[in-house]
């Protein structure tokens, strides 16, 4: 499998610049994602950090989407707050989008070496969770 570039959607990396820059404070947010849902909505989410373990801004963004009705979302981006620009999927990220959309194309990279990936691509050689999504028989 050869990975392949799609188009980089700007618009979506601002979104998430955005809220990074306007909702990151202190320690508990530190990161943003958006997301283009299938039908063009843009979703955005912020991290929960905890020592514990809080969810990644990727993670909240599938809660925020699922709440408003977007259940196929077609790329996603996490741009870090004090202008740390996108930050690519850390991997349990990975292994979660992967398994709820394995379609999906993620922003990664910095500067003039943005590119959009297969989620796919992120993950090489990777088991596919896929019980949920067994169709009934």
């Amino acid at each position: 499998m050869t990975a392949q570039n799609h188009p980089v959607d700007h618009e979506l990396i601002e979104a998430a610049a955005h809220v990074a820059r306007t909702r990151c404070r202190g320690d508990n947010h530190t990161m943003a994602a958006a997301a283009r849902a299938q039908d063009g909505r843009i979703v955005t989410a912020v991290n929960a950090y905890h020592f514990t373990g809080g969810p990644c801004a990727e993670l909240v963004l599938i809660g925020a989407a699922a709440s408003q009705g977007a259940y196929e979302l077609n790329t996603i981006v996490a741009v870090g707050d004090r202008d740390r620009g996108v930050v690519p999927p850390c991997g349990r990220c990975r292994q979660v989008l992967l398994d709820y959309f394995p379609t999906l194309k993620v922003i990664v990279g910095e500067g003039d070496r943005l590119r959009t990936v297969r989620i796919a691509d992120l993950l090489p050689e990777s088991y596919v969770w896929a019980d949920h999504q067994l169709d009934a028989e």
